[in-house]
């Protein structure tokens, strides 16, 4: 089955240790209004995939999109940067057609 994101190593391995701490069931990506581009990605935990959600496992960790994101979201791949001056997700979105010059906001 083709899910419709994929995740690096060092993603999972991030995203495995934020769920464990928050003591939630799973990490849900969604995307939300907002920013200069219009859209913004949006991470939350959450205790349970609401009805129609899919849950996506990867290495032991489980991941929702949140399904009218999916279709934005499909082929995207997520790393997890650590650096000295800035860590985070980064998403490689194949569907972005613009985005902001801080990165935090796209447009599809």
């Amino acid at each position: 089955m083709k899910t419709p994101i994929s995740l690096t190593p060092k993603a999972v391995e991030k995203i495995k240790n934020l769920v464990i701490h928050s003591g939630k069931y799973a990490l849900k990506l969604d995307l939300k209004k907002g920013g200069c581009a219009g859209m913004e990605y949006s991470m939350q935990y959450v205790d349970a995939p609401e009805k129609n959600e899919e849950v996506i496992e990867f290495d032991g960790v489980k991941v929702i999109v949140a399904p009218l994101a999916q279709m934005y979201l499909f082929g995207t791949l997520i790393d997890y940067e650590d650096g000295i001056l800035e860590s985070g997700f980064k998403f490689k979105n194949p569907n972005v057609t613009e985005a902001c010059g801080c990165g935090e906001s796209i447009k599809f």
